[in-house]
């Protein structure tokens, strides 16, 4: 996309501020324009430049982020983080895109922001194409590139730095991340269901309580990823 997201980050910690922005650094449609420990002093900043989303903590010592944000004039786009559940309710009925529970994972992160890369893009017809699922991705493997369409990927493999990449004819190993897979593949084709692989929704053949199977090969589903898969297989 032409113009990016541009958000600023607000938590009286450092480590939190440090791990959105590594976050923020590994999303392309992202752009961080500055952090702030004092919520106070993002508030000049936000007055006079164009924010469009704000990462926001609760519990802060000057002013808790509920009441911050409440505050604004302009209200930009906020995903509120925080280690304490009970403000959830507060959050989504200030329309927050989403309420991050601390400790943030990446994929819990991608999943808040692209809400609003999708909803932002799909009044445009221009931004609609783009946003389409992909019919082929590159992939580097050794020496060489392959091109490989997406509707030929039975799941993807994780071990160590490498993935394998399963695909109806091949087998190809790349170096990759499966946060980076998770980004390169289309998200309406693709689910994350264990710590070590992703599938292809369209060639599961059997679905069963902790387990699913894709041609002969039997793939367990993760706990923590079982709620999410669910929730999407009954929306396809």
């Amino acid at each position: 996309m032409n113009n990016k997201i541009k958000c600023i980050a607000i938590d009286d910690e450092p480590l939190a501020l440090d791990i959105i922005s590594d976050y923020v650094a590994r999303i392309p449609f992202l752009e961080l324009l500055n952090t702030y420990r004092n919520a106070l002093l993002a508030l000049e900043f936000i007055q006079n430049n164009q924010v469009d989303l704000i990462f926001l903590d609760i519990n802060m010592p000057e002013i808790n982020g509920i009441d911050f944000f409440k505050s604004l004039n302009t209200k930009p786009k906020v995903i509120f983080t925080t280690a304490y559940s009970e403000f959830a309710v507060e959050s989504y009925e200030l329309n927050a895109t989403d309420y991050l529970l601390k400790p943030i994972e990446f994929e819990r992160f991608l999943k808040a922001v692209n809400k609003i890369y999708f909803s932002q893009n799909i009044d445009s017809t221009e931004e609609k194409k783009q946003i389409e699922p992909k019919d082929s991705i590159l992939l580097k493997s050794g020496s060489k590139s392959y091109k490989i369409k997406t509707k030929d990927i039975l799941y993807v493999e994780g071990s160590g730095n490498y993935l394998t990449f399963h695909t109806i004819d091949k087998k190809l190993m790349v170096l990759m991340s499966m946060s980076d897979a998770l980004i390169l593949l289309p998200e309406i084709e693709f689910a994350r269901i264990h710590k070590s692989y992703i599938v292809s929704t369209n060639h599961i053949s059997i679905l069963e309580n902790h387990q699913i199977q894709i041609n002969s090969k039997t793939i367990p589903v993760g706990k923590y990823y079982k709620e999410s898969f669910l929730n999407k297989v009954k929306e396809l």
